[in-house]
């Protein structure tokens, strides 16, 4: 029986080893699909269709009905944005001179509706312009907070889930993402995105009613 047994043992040890074998590739698969995103964006964004991208954002069912506009479906700079914007499943921190797309509004309103704690800060000047979207997110619920001084609140950043910084030169306006020459950087990396969620603290704090003086 001895020869037996020893089959046996190597049979269950070669049955260990390929155990060990899927699970180190399973967790090799696992680290490259969440590699720290880079990514860098450039615009403008080729015209497309990203209404199924927001109505797949927006949950089960939603994307039932395709879209009948003439414009390409497909990747592009815009659509990689929103992608980013998206993937917010806690807290998404807003800090933008001016806010016009509709199409980014819509999916920061999306984002609140799903739970999703956003803030935004803005520029008082910029705000109030026509085609702006903070009176939209204002009236969804969405916290808002705005400069009280006259340099303008120039920054363009946001923050996903504290893990994930979008910087760069692009306003979120239709404009800037259609026509302008723009670039937007996506890092996961503490160290870029702890100075920028303390700087969007210190200016949350900053731009807090309760401070505001009128004359």
């Amino acid at each position: 029986g001895g020869g037996m047994w020893a089959a046996g043992a190597q049979r269950r040890a070669a049955l260990a080893l390929a155990a060990a074998g899927l699970a180190l590739a399973l967790a090799l698969a696992a680290w490259r699909r969440r590699r720290p995103v880079r990514e860098v964006l450039f615009f403008p964004s080729r015209p497309s269709c990203i209404e199924a991208l927001l109505a797949e954002a927006a949950g089960p069912g939603a994307a039932a009905r395709p879209c009948p506009c003439p414009l390409p479906r497909g990747d592009c700079s815009l659509s990689r944005l929103l992608r980013r914007l998206l993937s917010a499943r806690r807290s998404l921190e807003l800090c933008l001179f001016a806010f016009s797309s509709p199409q980014l509004g819509r999916a920061v309103q999306l984002l609140h509706r799903r739970g999703v704690r956003v803030r935004v800060v803005t520029d008082a000047q910029y705000m109030g312009l026509q085609g702006s979207q903070i009176g939209l997110l204002r009236h969804a619920g969405i916290q808002v907070r705005h400069d009280q001084e006259s340099g303008y609140m120039h920054h363009k950043f946001a923050i996903v889930d504290r893990r994930m910084l979008i910087t760069g030169s692009l306003n979120w306006t239709t404009q800037a993402i259609q026509n302008n020459r723009e670039n937007v950087l996506v890092v996961e990396d503490a160290e870029y995105v702890k100075p920028f969620l303390d700087e969007f603290e210190r200016i949350w704090e900053e731009y807090n009613p309760i401070n505001y003086r009128f004359f």
